[in-house]
């Protein structure tokens, strides 16, 4: 998990996406957006989803780097979105099996 978590500390987005992103944060359902991104079953464990939602996000963020046409933005808020939502729900997750 720690590897997931340090991944996303890493990622460095334009800060309109991430305000965005943290926005639409409320909206967010497992259910209907998960199948709908990446194509996987809702009993997926969080840190998978994450994986595959970053890996999902690298190829949209390198179409904006390169002024793809086809890079849509709503997407990309989408799948930012999806990732911090899953990563709430990983470290939540994980503080409620620490005994501590």
């Amino acid at each position: 998990m720690s590897e997931v978590l340090s991944a996303l500390g890493a990622l460095r987005r334009p800060r309109l996406l991430i305000r965005a992103a943290r926005h639409g944060m409320t909206e967010y359902s497992r259910e209907r957006t998960l199948t709908r991104l990446i194509d996987v079953e809702i009993t997926l464990a969080p840190e998978a989803a994450v994986r595959k939602l970053m890996h999902a996000e690298a190829q949209v963020e390198s179409d904006r780097q390169n002024g793809d046409g086809a890079y849509s933005i709503a997407r990309h808020i989408e799948l930012l979105i999806a990732i911090m939502a899953e990563a709430r729900l990983l470290v939540g997750r994980a503080r409620e099996s620490d005994p501590a």
